[in-house]
């Protein structure tokens, strides 16, 4: 049931995790988790603030395995626990991302879409690596998901 569709200047991926709703949100929405598995692999999260409330900032760094430093903000946007979650990406490339969590028989559909706000030409340069991160950076919440 693992997917990824790439539509125009969206991003889709699903995944379902062998875990409830409630404990694949807390992994979405406690810092100490989410800084665990958040960008593709190698890539570590440093937050630097972390405030969890519709408006609230998300600023971290993620350090690449190649020493470079990435700079990020994110603003939660809406939180309905435990189904949804809306971030915006407030730096380039813009995109609002939304996962979405469904009960399947115990385990958690998640469905994460990235809409970018990026015109369509600079869309098909960033989805390069954002495809492939993305698709890691759920890889890296399942392997949290399995440790739990």
């Amino acid at each position: 049931m693992n997917s990824t569709q790439v539509g125009d200047r969206e991003i889709v991926i699903t995944r379902v995790l062998d875990a409830s709703r409630e404990v694949v949100y807390d992994a979405w929405t406690k810092e100490e988790q989410l800084s665990q598995w958040w960008g593709p692999q190698g890539f570590t999260t440093t937050t630097e603030k972390f405030d969890l409330s519709p408006g609230g900032i998300w600023q971290f760094i993620m350090h690449g395995p190649d020493g470079v430093d990435y700079p990020n903000t994110n603003i939660f946007v809406e939180f309905v626990k435990p189904e949804r979650i809306v971030i915006e990406h407030a730096v380039f490339p813009h995109f609002v991302a939304t996962a979405r969590l469904e009960d399947v028989e115990g385990k958690t559909k998640l469905t994460y879409s990235c809409v970018f706000d990026e015109s369509a030409e600079v869309f098909e340069k960033v989805k390069i690596y954002a495809v492939p991160g993305g698709e890691q950076t759920m890889e890296r919440l399942e392997e949290l998901l399995s440790k739990k």
